[in-house]
């Protein structure tokens, strides 16, 4: 489908979410669109970035993240310290998130996607990420079912910098830890450019550069409109969570996820109401507007890659419930909202990317 006919199918839709659904879903569908617009027209993606900086020494994924981080704490912080009313990505230290975070690091690598990576390169018809994309939600689903066990294995309460020490002292402190960050990157990438006897590379591009500041704005709308961050692993959970009752293959009344009371009135509403599901869907409706008219281009892949990759997809669902969200969830939201889980899950996923990439050029990908 050519861009224009397609641009008018979402704008009917956004428009029929606002008269039968409401103004609030309709809004967050259009955050949607924006977001997978940049993602996959900036072709930011969270996983590439890493991999970039460990594989060819090149900073520049790297950094643009890490300006995505500021921004977005520079904007939402502020707002949660004068908006009680918003919520920040609180998840518990925990076993879960140490096992979590470490095992989606490794995974993600090999299905060559995070949450939002895996979205957008689905709208982008790319197929390996569109056959994971399914896996992804049942892994999510079935992570959401044992989560309660795991947390049983130890687990602290939440911690939230702003609530803590206030948004003035928690935007400091997280702009400074940043900084730390990107110090540290800048000295990697150039010792290990000079130490190949290569010119460093740029450290600063402008796509990603961009990316970031779109993203940010678009993160923050969305904390405005849906009243909690962008998130996008649980919506993933739900769909899949939906299907098992409607069909009849699981009784969720008894488990501990799902009889909370916000999952199980979500279980009972149409995913349409889901604030994380609806800007799903808008990613993939702007990442699908993006790729309108042109040609996918993906390698083809050997019968073992499909199996491992495949495997991964599964395994990257069911970690990133673990870990209570995904580079977006746990990372972005996480961070940005002054949620020390956040901190805890950036090392942990990184030890994972590390072995994952090994895997990943083990089986040729």
């Amino acid at each position: 489908m050519k861009r224009f006919p397609l641009a008018a199918v979402l704008a009917v839709f956004t428009f029929w979410l606002l008269l039968s659904v409401s103004a609030r879903q309709a809004a967050l569908f259009a955050v949607g669109l924006g977001l997978g617009a940049v993602l996959a027209g900036q072709r930011f993606g969270f996983t590439t970035g890493w991999r970039m900086l460990v594989e060819d020494k090149d900073g520049s994924g790297v950094m643009g993240q890490l300006l995505l981080l500021a921004l977005a704490a520079a904007l939402a912080m502020p707002l949660l310290g004068h908006y009680p009313e918003l919520t920040a990505a609180l998840g518990p230290p925990s076993v879960s998130l140490l096992v979590g975070a470490f095992v989606f690091g490794l995974c993600m690598q090999i299905a060559d996607g995070c949450g939002s990576g895996t979205l957008y390169k689905a709208g982008l018809g790319i197929p390996m990420n569109a056959a994971i994309l399914p896996l992804f939600a049942l892994g999510s689903f079935l992570g959401s079912l044992h989560l309660g066990f795991w947390l049983d294995l130890g687990r602290s309460q939440p911690v939230g910098l702003v609530s803590q020490f206030g948004w003035q002292k928690a935007l400091l402190m997280t702009l400074a830890a940043l900084a730390l960050v990107a110090v540290a990157v800048r000295w990697y990438a150039g010792r290990a450019s000079a130490g190949a006897g290569q010119p460093a590379k740029p450290l600063l591009v402008r796509k990603w550069l961009l990316g970031a500041v779109l993203l940010a704005l678009l993160a923050t709308l969305n904390l405005v409109i849906a009243g909690q961050p962008w998130g996008v692993v649980y919506g993933f959970g739900l769909w899949a969570a939906k299907l098992a009752q409607a069909t009849g293959a699981a009784d969720l009344g008894g488990n501990w996820f799902w009889s909370q009371p916000g999952n199980a009135a979500r279980l009972h509403e149409t995913v349409l109401m889901d604030v994380t599901s609806i800007t799903n869907i808008g990613i993939l409706g702007g990442a699908l507007w993006v790729s309108a008219g042109k040609a996918t281009q993906s390698r083809r892949l050997t019968g073992t890659q499909w199996a491992v990759a495949l495997t991964a997809g599964l395994a990257l669902g069911y970690s990133s419930r673990l870990a209570f969200g995904c580079n977006v969830g746990a990372m972005l939201s996480g961070i940005s909202t002054g949620s020390i889980h956040g901190w805890i899950w950036v090392p942990l996923a990184f030890a994972g990317t590390l072995l994952g990439l090994r895997i990943r050029r083990h089986f040729g990908f």
